[in-house]
């Protein structure tokens, strides 16, 4: 399992990188290693639309689950 260090992680298995202005956000290692094989993700917010932590950034499934992604911090999406 790949647990990067420059990374603040979530209870929930988000985690968030920031670079200057910018925070990248994404699923850890573990969330995937338990879905198994993901076979489609959904982003439900678009570019310029502000989020709050805790809100639903998406969806992911796999052969064994569907799990919502939540945004670990809040902002606007760039």
């Amino acid at each position: 399992m790949n647990i990067p260090n420059d990374r603040k992680y979530a209870n929930t298995d988000e985690w968030v990188k920031v670079d200057g202005e910018i925070a990248t956000i994404g699923v850890s290692d573990y969330a995937q290693e338990q879905l198994s094989d993901i076979v489609f993700v959904e982003v439900s917010v678009g570019v310029g639309d502000t989020v709050s932590k805790n809100d639903i950034a998406g969806t992911i499934e796999s052969v064994k689950a569907a799990a919502d992604i939540n945004f670990p911090v809040s902002g606007e999406v760039v």
